[in-house]
């Protein structure tokens, strides 16, 4: 593998175990807040078990989702200092907005949380988790709306080689952003709903749950599928939209995904399942749902589709069949592109379906579901689809945007940093290889001993507990 391999690997690997955890803490975080919430409006002290037993799991997502993220940033300095240079002035200020004002809200209320149960105020001590949930939203907004300039540039001029930005509006105001902010959100939403009723099957699975702790189990369960349902729908409504918008501002993109190399007729057919031949620019081994795909993009039965083809025709007309010396091919990868997007919404379906499936062995005066071992079962093993759902809704959005870091303006060959080695690069992506497999497998650990507690028995916070007032004369 050479120096661009090897570096776009490293990103895509961090990206990726970093964004296991984001939409993880942004989810469970609101869950959280939802469940004290309902404490502190009924006074029912099952709510404010289990907002401590939950907590304690969305603490542990936030940490390790904090020690990824800043490993993540320093690659672009490492690997990317081209596009650093490039960037600088627009990347900039989302990530110190993101890094002084939404992480400084985020740790400082986690922290006030954490060490004030049954110090402040119920309301007061609500705050504290309503304020770290809007810090984990907003720092969600500035990093998406600089990987929003990156997939539509909007408020810059270019000066002196370099992108600087004008209009710091504009890029609140992409339309790209809200598209993505609000598919992102949403799914990180469901991913809290599904973690909740998932992990909240697996504890019912066991043979030895105390009553109590049942109880307070059922009350997950319905919180979560509700939430995993309600999100879930909105979710799949908003991703029609963006993909519905990607039609005209990423034309390429929306092509790859869908696996279309030839402009289609007016009445464009739906490949459902198919192997893209990327050498001759076929698809084979498909199976096509006749007039489907106008009826997806357009919500009528006419409407075509600009295929590859033609689209890269078109790049090259507009930026060069050559940049900076490398010959262009304006084609993203294909099958990397069209089985994520199946991936992504055929598990988004499967999420809908089981928690309406489950709501239904729910209903009033039936539960039925806590009978069905082999439906707890599916609803367990369901935990696990929202990180892969996420993981490949994160690799439509990075990978439709090649050959480009920044879509138009700038390539991944031009952003690349020009004196580091392919051994330094090798070595590097080893090391963080062997770092993030540890820290997933710790916080599976943790998250694990965590379950193995009874919520009932949940007294104040584990930090709490250990860390008290550090004047205190019992502390030494």
């Amino acid at each position: 593998m050479d120096i661009v391999d090897l570096a776009r690997f490293q990103f895509a690997m961090t990206t990726v175990y970093h964004f296991f955890f984001v939409p993880f803490s942004i989810g469970t975080a609101f869950v959280v807040a939802i469940l004290e919430t309902i404490y502190v409006r009924t006074n029912n002290e099952a709510y404010k078990k289990l907002a401590k037993f939950w907590g304690n799991i969305f603490l542990l997502s936030f940490a390790v989702g904090v020690v990824t993220g800043l490993i993540q940033e320093f690659q672009f300095g490492m690997n990317w200092s081209d596009y650093s240079r490039f960037m600088g002035d627009i990347f900039g200020a989302p990530l110190a907005l993101e890094a002084l004002l939404s992480f400084f809200i985020e740790s400082t209320f986690i922290g006030l949380w954490v060490f004030t149960w049954d110090r402040a105020k119920k309301g007061l001590h609500l705050f504290f988790i309503w304020m770290t949930c809007f810090g984990t939203l907003t720092s969600a907004l500035w990093i998406l709306s600089a990987n929003s300039f990156m997939q539509h540039p909007v408020g810059y001029a270019i000066k002196g080689g370099r992108a600087e930005m004008v209009d710091f509006f504009a890029l609140l105001k992409n339309p790209q952003l809200w598209f993505e902010y609000g598919h992102v959100i949403l799914a990180a939403l469901t991913m809290g709903g599904i973690i909740l009723a998932g992990l909240t099957a697996f504890q019912l699975l066991k043979k030895d749950v105390s009553k109590g702790a049942k109880d307070l189990y059922k009350r997950s369960m319905r919180l979560g599928l509700w939430m995993s349902l309600i999100f879930s729908l909105g979710t799949v409504l908003l991703g029609d939209l963006q993909m519905k918008y990607l039609i005209h501002e990423q034309p390429m993109k929306f092509a790859a995904t869908e696996a279309v190399y030839k402009t289609t007729g007016d009445q464009a057919p739906w490949t459902v399942v198919g192997i893209a031949d990327t050498k001759n620019h076929t698809v084979k081994y498909n199976i096509d749902i006749p007039v489907m795909l106008s009826v997806l993009s357009y919500n009528k039965t006419t409407g075509a589709v600009k295929g590859m083809d033609e689209i890269n025709k078109e790049m090259k007309e507009k930026y060069g069949t050559e940049i900076d010396g490398t010959k262009m091919d304006y084609i993203p990868p294909v099958n990397t592109l069209f089985w994520s997007f199946r991936v992504m919404a055929g598990f988004g379906a499967w999420i809908i379906l089981v928690s309406s499936v489950s709501l239904w062995m729910l209903r009033k005066k039936k539960e039925t579901l806590y009978e069905k071992r082999w439906m707890l079962w599916v609803l367990a093993l369901t935990t696990f689809t929202p990180f892969i759902a996420n993981t490949a809704g994160w690799f439509i959005t990075e990978f439709g945007r090649y050959p480009w870091t920044v879509y138009g303006l700038f390539t991944i060959q031009q952003s690349i940093s020009s004196n580091v080695s392919a051994t330094s690069l090798l070595i590097s992506n080893i090391v963080y290889f062997v770092l993030f497999t540890t820290l997933a497998i710790v916080m599976i650990r943790l998250v694990v001993r965590q379950l193995q507690k009874d919520p009932t028995e949940l007294q104040e916070s584990q930090f709490a507990q250990k860390f008290l007032d550090p004047f205190d004369k019992g502390a030494f």
